[in-house]
C-alpha cells in the first residue's frame, strides 16, 4: 500500500480564518515538519484495511523536534500491547499506524504536573487537555477539547474543536490511504500525547500518555472499554473515596454481577462456566459469594466482578478470562462486524476441474482447522490436511455435486479452551465458539464447465510480516495468487534444509522444536504455469528473553538460601527485560513482566510517577494519587487507598498489612512474541527498623566487648571473644563474627543481621526489640521474658501480637523460648535448628 511520506493538515493560525475541517483542498495543506503538518506512517500492516481492525495511532502535543521521541512512545505502546492476550496470539488480525502530528508547543493542556503548573491555554493540533487538570491534580481524563476557541485570543470563536481535529485528520491522510471511510467501525484511533502523566480515556477515539510508565497500559485498559465493551471495575467514581453501593438491581456489564455463583449456575448467566478457575488475574474467579470479589462499576459495595484484580480494574495485571472471551470474540470478528475474515472463491457454480480457495487469517501461535466436504455441510470429509485451496481436477465429481468448507478458530473448550459459550450468537455479550466470529463457511456446485487457462503469475501476494523475526513457537503462514485452474506451490526451507508445511500455506515452528539462536526460515512460493519463483525469508527468534533483577539490599539472607532476602518492611526490585537484538531494526523495547504469590503477572513499568524508578513492594503499599502500588498486604499489589482502612465488614476486608515471605515470579516477553523462561525469588518483610548507631565497630576485637549504653553496632567486625549487654543498652550485628558467648539482660534492643555466634546466646528481659535474621548460632540460644515492641498496630490487630523475630536462622544447639510478651515468629523463613526446640519457639 503507498502510504505518502508528506502529508500534513491545516490548524492554527490558518484554522483561524477558516472553519472548513475535512473540506479543506490539498493544496492548502503545510509541508512536513511545519506545524499542524501530518504524515502517516505503517507500523504493521497484515491485510486488506477493509478485512482488518485498522489502529491509528495519533501523535499530540509533539514538536518537530520530538517526533523521535513520539515513535519511541509509540513502540513501547505497542510492544506492551503485543505482550498481552489476546493480541499477542492475535496480532495479524489487526492494521496499526502512527499518525505524525507536528505540534507548535510541547506538551497538552492543562497537565497537572507540568513543570511550571498546568498551561490552560495551550492549544495542540488535536486539541487534547486533562479534565479537569487545571483544578483537579488528581485529572486522569484526557480528552478532546470540544468547545471552539478554546485557545482564547482572537481566535476565539474560530479554532476547531478537538473533535473537527480529530475527524479532519482522518479523512485527509488515514482514509484516502486506507481506503476506508473515517467512521469506520473497524477503525480505532489512539491519541498518544506528550506527557509524563497518567491519564487518558476509552471509546474509539481513545487517549493515553505516551511517557507515563503506565502509558501502554492506559490504551489497553481503553481498548478494553472501546473495543471489549468492558466496564470500570475499579471501587470509586472518584478516586479519593469509595462509590455508592450498587442498586438492588442485576447490572447491565456482563462481568459483574449481584448473583451467588449457584444463582448464575442456575439461571446459566454470565460468566457461569468460568466459576471456580484460577483467575490469569488474580484469586478464584467467583460471583456474588462470601469468598467473591466485591466492588465494582465504579461501586465501593454490593456488586461482584469475577477476579481479584483483571486490567479493567488495576492497571498492569492482564485480561481475565471472562474478558479475554469476550477481547478475543471483538478482534476476530472486527469489531462489530461479527464476522471472521475469509475471503475465498465466490460462492456459486465453480468448474468441475478448477481451483476453490478460502484464505484464513492467521493467528500466531496455532491452526486454524479448515474442512472440505464433499455433498453439503453433512457430506463426506475430504482428507487434505487442513488445505486452503482443494484442486477439483482429479476428484472426478458430477456436476451438481455441493463442496462444502468450514474455516473454524478452534478457541473453544477442546481447543485453546478461550471461549466458553457455544452460542452461535455475534453480538457484543454472545458471541460463542460456533458463532461467525469464529467460524464461517463457503459453499458452490460443480459445474459443467472447465476451468480456462490462465497466464503465469505473481505467486506471492502476502504472508507473516517479515520486518521482524517470528517467535520460535510461530506459525508462519503464506498467502497466494489463485488461478482457476491451478494452485500455487509453497515449500519451506529452515536453514538451508527442506522442511514439511503444516498445511499448504503454512508452518508450525513450534512443531520442529527449535534450538536456540537465531534460524532464517524460506517460503519458496511457484506458479506450476511458469515465472520465475518468489520467496519470502524471515529470521526466526529463538533466543528467549530474560528480566534480570536487582534488588535493594537486605538486612541479611537466610542461612540456607542466599537468594532469599529479608526486609524490614519493604524492598526494591529492578528488573532489565533484555533479548539478543540479531534480526531487529535497532535495540527494540522489551516488556518485563512479574507475579506476586501467583496473583496474575504484572507488567513492569517502573514505578508510578517517578522516571526509571524501581517498582517498591512494602507491607501497605506506597500512595500515589489516591491509589496504592506494590501493597504485600491482602487483597493484592494495586488498591485504592481508602481499601487500605478497610476492617471487618467492608468489601475485601479487613486490610492486613503483608509482613511474611512472598515468592516474586519475574519474565520478559520480547518483540517477537517470545515468552521467556520464569525466574523466582523468595522475600520476608518484617515489621520494625534498624538501630541506629551510636557507637560503630569494625575489624577485629580481642577479649570480649561490653556494651554498657547506647546503641552499638558491629559491622564486618572478628570479637575474639564474647560480647554482653548491660541494662538500657543496645547491640546491633551486621555481617559480624563473635568467637564466644552473646548475652544480654535487661537491654533494649538485639539485632543479628548475618552474622555467627560461636558460642551461647542468652536474651533476657528485651524491653524493645529481639531480631534475629539469617544468622548462624552455634551454640544452644534462650530468649527469656523479652517484651517485642509491635511495630505495626493494624497487622497486630488482625495477626496477633508477635514476641521476638527470629527469621531463616541456623540454630546448631538447642532453642528455649519462654516468658516473652508474645510467641516469637518467622515470618514464614522457617529457621534450622539441629537441636531440640522447646517453649514457644517449638515451632520454629
Amino acid at each position: 500500500m503507498a502510504v505518502a511520506t508528506a502529508l500534513a493538515t491545516a490548524t492554527g493560525a490558518a484554522a483561524a480564518t477558516s472553519t472548513t475541517t475535512a473540506q479543506q483542498a490539498a493544496d492548502d495543506l503545510p509541508e512536513w515538519g511545519e506545524v499542524d503538518s501530518a504524515r502517516l506512517v505503517p507500523l504493521q500492516e497484515t491485510g486488506d484495511p477493509s478485512e482488518r481492525l485498522n489502529i491509528v495511532v495519533m501523535c499530540d502535543g509533539y514538536t518537530a523536534a520530538e517526533q523521535d521521541a513520539c515513535a519511541a512512545d509509540v513502540e513501547r505502546n505497542q510492544n506492551v500491547q503485543w505482550s498481552v492476550e489476546p493480541f499477542r496470539s492475535y496480532r495479524h488480525y489487526v492494521n496499526v499506524y502512527r499518525l505524525d502530528i507536528v505540534s507548535g508547543g510541547s506538551g497538552i493542556r492543562c497537565d497537572p504536573d507540568e513543570e511550571g503548573g498546568p498551561d490552560p491555554d495551550k492549544v495542540t493540533p488535536l486539541r487534547l487537555v486533562f479534565s479537569p487538570g487545571c483544578d483537579d491534580p488528581l485529572a486522569r481524563g484526557v480528552v478532546y477539547n470540544n468547545a471552539n476557541g478554546q485557545g482564547g485570543g482572537d481566535d476565539a470563536g474560530a479554532t476547531p474543536t478537538g473533535r473537527q481535529q480529530h475527524d479532519f485528520y482522518l479523512e485527509n491522510y488515514v482514509a484516502p490511504e486506507l481506503g476506508i471511510d473515517a467512521g469506520a467501525q473497524n477503525l480505532q484511533t489512539l491519541a498518544v500525547f506528550n506527557s509524563f502523566t497518567y491519564g487518558g480515556i476509552g471509546g474509539t477515539q481513545a487517549t493515553t500518555s505516551g511517557g507515563s510508565p503506565q502509558g501502554p497500559l492506559v490504551s489497553l485498559h481503553e481498548l478494553g472499554h472501546s473495543l471489549g465493551q468492558m466496564a470500570d471495575e475499579y471501587p470509586y467514581s472518584l478516586r479519593p473515596t469509595p462509590g455508592d453501593p450498587h442498586p438492588d438491581r442485576e447490572p447491565g456489564s456482563f462481568h459483574h454481577t449481584r448473583m451467588t455463583s449457584q444463582q448464575m449456575t442456575d439461571s446459566q448467566s454470565k460468566w457461569f462456566r468460568w466459576l471456580g478457575e484460577e483467575s490469569l488475574s488474580g484469586g478464584t474467579i467467583r460471583a456474588a459469594d462470601p469468598d467473591g470479589h466485591e466492588s465494582g462499576a465504579t461501586r465501593g459495595s454490593d456488586v461482584w466482578r469475577p477476579s481479584e484484580h483483571s486490567i479493567m480494574r488495576w492497571l498492569g495485571f492482564h485480561w481475565d478470562q471472562v474478558g479475554r472471551e469476550h477481547m478475543v470474540a471483538r478482534l476476530t470478528g472486527q469489531r462489530n462486524a461479527g464476522q471472521m475474515s475469509l475471503p475465498s472463491t465466490p460462492e456459486g457454480e465453480v468448474p468441475r476441474d478448477g481451483v476453490v480457495w478460502v484464505d484464513t487469517t492467521q493467528p500466531r501461535f496455532h491452526e486454524l482447522d479448515v474442512t472440505w466436504r464433499v455433498g453439503g455441510p453433512d457430506g463426506r470429509v475430504l482428507d487434505t490436511g487442513g488445505a486452503r485451496s482443494l484442486d477439483l481436477a482429479g476428484l472426478d465429481l458430477e456436476p451438481g455435486t455441493v463442496l462444502h468448507v468450514e474455516a473454524r478458530d478452534p478457541v473453544g473448550p477442546d481447543g485453546l479452551d478461550w471461549v466458553r459459550n457455544p452460542s452461535t450468537n455475534n453480538t457484543t455479550t454472545d458471541s460463542g465458539y460456533n458463532g461467525p466470529r469464529f467460524v464461517q463457511t463457503r459453499q458452490w456446485t460443480v459445474g459443467e464447465a472447465t476451468a480456462p487457462a490462465t497466464p503465469p503469475t505473481d505467486p506471492v501476494v502476502a504472508g507473516s510480516p517479515t520486518d521482524r523475526p517470528l517467535a520460535a513457537d510461530e506459525v508462519a503462514s503464506v498467502q497466494t495468487a489463485h488461478p482457476a485452474d491451478r494452485v500455487i506451490e509453497v515449500a519451506w526451507e529452515l536453514d538451508g534444509r527442506a522442511v514439511d508445511g503444516t498445511t499448504d500455506r503454512t508452518l508450525d515452528l513450534g512443531s520442529l522444536d527449535l534450538a536456540g539462536g537465531t534460524h532464517e526460515l524460506v517460503a519458496t512460493v511457484t506458479d506450476p504455469a511458469g515465472g520465475d519463483p518468489q520467496t519470502l525469508t524471515w529470521a526466526v527468534d529463538a533466543v528467549p528473553p530474560t528480566a534480570p533483577r536487582t534488588l535493594s539490599p537486605s538486612l541479611a539472607s537466610v542461612a540456607s538460601d542466599p537468594d532469599h532476602g529479608v526486609w524490614f518492611d519493604e524492598f526494591d526490585m529492578t528488573l532489565e527485560p533484555t533479548d539478543d537484538p540479531t534480526g531487529y531494526d535497532g535495540d527494540p523495547y522489551v516488556v518485563g513482566e512479574f507475579r506476586l504469590d501467583g496473583d496474575g503477572w504484572f507488567n513492569y513499568f517502573g514505578f508510578p510517577e517517578q522516571e526509571d524508578a524501581p517498582f517498591t513492594f512494602s507491607h501497605s503499599g506506597k500512595v500515589v494519587k489516591s491509589l496504592v502500588y506494590g501493597s504485600l498486604g491482602s487483597g493484592g499489589m494495586s488498591k485504592a487507598a481508602f481499601e487500605q482502612e478497610y476492617d471487618a465488614g467492608d468489601p475485601g476486608g479487613p486490610f492486613v498489612p503483608g509482613f511474611g515471605t512472598h515468592t516474586v515470579e519475574h519474565r520478559a516477553i520480547d518483540p517477537a512474541g517470545n515468552v521467556g523462561e520464569a525466574d523466582a525469588f523468595d522475600a520476608t518483610v518484617i515489621p520494625g527498623a534498624e538501630l541506629e548507631c551510636d557507637r560503630t565497630v569494625s575489624g577485629a576485637v580481642a577479649g570480649r566487648l561490653a556494651v554498657r549504653s547506647g546503641t552499638t553496632c558491629l559491622d564486618g567486625a572478628t570479637v575474639r571473644g564474647g560480647v554482653s549487654v548491660a541494662a538500657g543498652a543496645s547491640l546491633k550485628v551486621v555481617g559480624s563474627t563473635v568467637s564466644g558467648s552473646l548475652s544480654a539482660t535487661g537491654a533494649e534492643a538485639v539485632q543479628l543481621f548475618g552474622s555467627t555466634v560461636a558460642g551461647s546466646v542468652s536474651v533476657t528481659g528485651t524491653t524493645a526489640d529481639v531480631t534475629v535474621v539469617g544468622s548462624t548460632l552455634r551454640g544452644s540460644v534462650a530468649l527469656t521474658g523479652n517484651t517485642q515492641r509491635q511495630a505495626n498496630e493494624r497487622y497486630s490487630t488482625h495477626e496477633g501480637a508477635y514476641g521476638p523475630v527470629l527469621v531463616g536462622n541456623r540454630i546448631s544447639g538447642s532453642l528455649a523460648c519462654s516468658g516473652n510478651s508474645a510467641a516469637p515468629r518467622d515470618f514464614g523463613a522457617p529457621n534450622e535448628v539441629t537441636g531440640s526446640a522447646s517453649g514457644g519457639c517449638a515451632g520454629l
